[in-house]
């Protein structure tokens, strides 16, 4: 039932709002002991990530600055100075806030400042004790171990290797292996059920006090509801504070004298070194550090990798095999060998008469491309899209189970904090029984629609764009061939085309920006209950723009390039310019060189902003931070150099990982869409994915802060937008083969006038009508099947149902072999089921009732209890440990 939030509504209470009192979770205070770390504890832990106590862990940084008062307003106008001061005043009255409510949910807070020339930076460590650890746990539902399982791990291409008998050179040994476990959600009132729960401080993972910590600040509320003065995120958008982050652990680079190596160590070692760029990824390890979901985009990285290698060598083959068939091709040779016996219609008004012969390397080039192995290709690449998918459903199933997060979107998932603090109301959850906060789906399909409008119109922007470009390329090509000049006049065609692509790509990369801010803003206003759902709103607004804006011009070329250019003496004209044509070597080899173009280039200007973008980001923050002269904690002096917080703050912030998606998606989608003019193209997508992988790697262990571990169970709508791909290939693939290539004209050739190709030249050659040859007083001959009049042969109409019939055949039999390999593999293996049964008798055993257990948790307490920091100057004062 739906019901309206209030102040009172103990589901829409933000950290601060409420007391709780000594009790937290299902069990109270009385009933967890807490052991105070003796001195001899103490001295034997060695970690630089804690308080100046030696015990206290640091959960989260929190960090913002300040203008000391001699320096504020010294260059300024007294009216500049004024709109400061008012500006500075808010922030410090919403940062007191946000601290104080902080502070009285009983997080354990140390400031550290560092004195710059013109700022003060201040430092706020932050911990969570016991008790809010095991409250927030179960609030947020996080798995703890209950037993430990045998490693039971696999990998498809060991599994190959293995079996045939040879030696896996990507196996590698990596230390610290995590340990593998049966879990189950925690629960305060069973906590001594489940591993290590003696050990508080290890009890809960790095990445788990990280979760709680961020989940504490994204839901106190620092200011009034109704504004939307929630979280750490508004707070960061309005710069009270400039950063909030976890802690790395350590350094990335081996220290000397070290004897052991920290989990950021090995992962450098291990993963992110280009050394290792043969050798399998440490899932585990990813995992353990980041969490789920920058794992799931690893592994699916690496995956799709590995599934290249059997895409790339075959396309290999074929390529090789167009370099033979290129030089025995016989209309290539006729073509050649012509000299004057082909004049060629103008391509333009002023463009001059050519002759056939001079299109000679480009005519063979398009033989690389365009020829019977291309077919087998695109059926193969149109299976091989499937399988892979196929096949990654299960390694996700896989992973899903063994990081325990199968059942995280259905159950475990919470509600956004953002969508926490701005929902109207609240509504029970029919699988949980738990009360949410709630949005009517009404309200948000309205919104839906309405940014879907905006969507459309930026949709129609590109499509403008995309028209001044095919403008461009027929402009160009006119004023080329009428300059003059031999080799302008040979090649106006093909430099139009490519300048044309590039101006496309300069296009492509400005609007992406402007729309990526548009669609970030048209989300947040949709009110998406989760981060799956919301991240999944956004990925599908972004990759429709970037679909339509990276594809649009391939397709253009590919099917509607010179298919509507009429004949001489009657050209289709487009606003006053008339219709472009095909450069004289085809469409065919035409759509290979924007492929490559878009493609290649989009990579190499990506591993270049990848390589020299955060090392610049990264050397400008630190020359900034840098200039700090000393850092004081309580009188001390500490150098700035040592210290984690200030190292990490040197660092770049996390943007997720959307972008790295959307470029591997897009990829795929050029291997798969238009492989058949590009049969090299998966080989460019494995040397581009190598690399790739190892700058990811070095990115977020060297260059990034380390982002708060995400749950998630899979790669999202990511896989439902690569099975929309795949079938979209199938399509183009079939049109492509029939309307773009010369394939079914020569076998319709063949079949009917000469099995040896003599002679085909002059069969796709029509001549020019009577009265453009009266006019011009000469005749020349254009590629079509038409008469002396402009008509259409039966030639025409002949090869059409060939065309139409291939289509068909060619979607029936590839769609359908498709769907018989979704039968015959299973989306889960046999081993994963077994094992999901296996662990629910497992958790349902370890968490049977006990009834000497206590009984359920009282109703919290109302009173509320004096805050002791109510009065402090968070700005001034230099925080011991709380």
């Amino acid at each position: 039932m739906q019901r309206r939030r209030t102040t009172e509504d103990p589901c829409c209470s933000l950290v601060g709002q409420d007391s709780r009192g000594a009790r937290y979770g299902s069990l109270s205070e009385e009933a967890i002991e807490i052991p105070q770390p003796s001195n001899s504890v103490l001295g034997q832990k060695r970690t630089t990530n804690i308080f100046s106590d030696g015990s206290t862990r640091i959960d989260f940084v929190l960090v913002w600055e300040t203008v000391p008062w001699e320096l504020s307003g010294q260059q300024d106008s007294c009216e500049n100075w004024d709109l400061q001061e008012t500006s500075a005043t808010i922030h410090r009255t919403w940062r007191k806030n946000f601290l104080d409510k902080l502070h009285a949910s009983g997080i354990h807070m140390e400031k550290h400042v560092t004195h710059a020339e013109k700022k003060v930076v201040h430092y706020l460590l932050l911990s969570a004790p016991w008790r809010v650890l095991c409250y927030y746990a179960e609030e947020l539902q996080l798995r703890v171990p209950l037993q430990v399982l045998p490693r039971q791990t696999s990998n498809w291409s060991a599994s190959v290797l293995q079996w045939l008998g040879i030696p896996n050179l990507m196996a590698q040994e990596v230390p610290n292996l995590p340990l593998d476990y049966y879990t189950c959600p925690f629960k305060a009132n069973k906590l001594r059920w489940f591993l290590g729960s003696d050990e508080q401080d290890t009890f809960f993972s790095t990445t788990q006090r990280h979760q709680i910590l961020y989940e504490i600040l994204a839901t106190t509320q620092y200011g009034h509801s109704r504004e939307r003065e929630v979280g750490i995120v508004r707070l960061l958008s309005e710069n009270v504070f400039t950063a909030a982050f976890p802690l790395h652990e350590g350094p990335y680079k081996l220290q000397p004298g070290a004897s052991s190596l920290s989990q950021r160590q090995v992962l450098f070692q291990y993963w992110a070194s280009w050394g290792k760029w043969n050798k399998y990824q440490p899932l585990d390890h990813i995992r353990k550090y980041f969490g789920e979901k920058i794992a799931f985009y690893f592994a699916w990285l690496g995956f799709y990798t590995g599934w290249l290698l059997p895409a790339a060598v075959v396309g290999m083959v074929v390529f090789i095999m167009g370099i033979f068939l290129m030089f025995n091709d016989v209309p290539s040779q006729e073509v050649c060998s012509s000299d004057e016996r082909y004049w060629m219609c103008p391509l333009c008004k002023t463009c001059p008469y050519w002759q056939l012969s001079t299109i000679c390397s480009t005519f063979m080039a398009g033989r690389l491309f365009d020829h019977g192995g291309t077919i087998f290709f695109s059926i193969f690449m149109s299976l091989w899209a499937v399988l892979f998918l196929e096949f990654w459903k299960r390694t996700n199933a896989s992973l899903a189970h063994h990081w325990d997060c199968s059942e995280f979107e259905d159950i475990e998932e919470r509600p956004r904090p953002q969508f926490t603090a701005m929902a109207p109301m609240t509504i029970t959850n029919p699988i949980t029984g738990a009360e949410e906060p709630y949005f009517p789906k009404r309200s948000r399909l309205h919104r839906i629609l309405a940014g879907s409008m905006v969507i459309i119109m930026m949709i129609a922007v590109v499509v403008m764009f995309l028209v001044s470009v095919i403008l461009y390329r027929t402009v160009v090509a006119i004023l080329l061939s009428s300059s003059g000049y031999f080799w302008f006049v040979a090649s106006a065609s093909r430099i139009a085309s490519i300048t044309g692509s590039v101006v496309n790509l300069i296009f492509i990369l400005i609007l992406s920006k402007i729309y990526i801010s548009l669609a970030h803003f048209l989300t947040k206003w949709e009110m998406h209950r989760t981060q799956t759902k919301y991240e999944d709103a956004f990925t599908f607004k972004v990759f429709i723009f970037q679909f339509v804006t990276f594809y649009s011009s391939p397709v253009y070329i590919a099917f509607f390039k010179g298919k509507f250019v009429g004949y001489p003496g009657n050209y289709q004209s487009f606003l006053g310019v008339r219709n472009e044509e095909c450069s004289p070597g085809g469409c065919f080899i035409e759509l290979a060189q924007e492929l490559l173009v878009i493609m290649v280039g989009k990579q190499i200007i990506n591993n270049v902003q990848e390589v020299a973008i955060p090392k610049l980001k990264c050397w400008w923050h630190k020359n900034k931070l840098l200039s700090s002269k000393k850092a004081g904690k309580e009188g001390d002096s500490v150098l700035v150099e040592q210290a984690p917080w200030v190292m990490d703050h040197q660092l770049l912030v996390f943007e997720g990982l959307f972008d790295e998606y959307l470029e591997m998606v897009l990829q795929f989608g050029f291997i798969t869409i238009f492989v058949v003019a590009c049969p090299l193209a998966p080989l460019f997508a494995l040397l581009n994915n190598w690399v790739e992988i190892r700058l990811d790697a070095h990115k977020f262990i060297c260059d990034y802060r380390r982002p708060v571990a995400e749950r998630a169970q899979g790669i999202g709508i990511w896989f439902s937008i690569l099975e929309a791909i795949t079938h979209l290939a199938i399509i183009s693939n079939a049109f492509l083969i029939a309307f773009t290539s010369d394939f079914l004209s020569r076998l319709y050739y063949q079949h009917v006038h000469d099995s040896g190709l003599h002679g085909y030249v002059n069969f796709t050659l029509a001549y020019a009508p009577w009265d453009f040859v009266l006019q011009s007083n000469t005749t020349c001959r254009y590629r079509a099947f038409r008469d002396r009049d402009g008509n259409f042969t039966l030639t025409h109409w002949q090869l059409l149902a060939v065309r139409l019939g291939f289509i068909i055949v060619f979607e029936h039999v590839v769609f359908f072999t498709g769907r018989v390999i979704a039968w015959l593999v299973p989306d889960i293996p046999e081993s994963v089921e077994v094992k999901v049964k296996r662990e629910r008798y497992l958790a349902k055993e370890a968490l049977a009732e006990n009834k000497v257990f206590l009984e359920r948790r009282e109703t919290r307490s109302k009173a509320r209890v004096t805050d002791p920091a109510a009065g402090r100057d968070w700005e001034r004062e230099q925080l011991a440990s709380s």
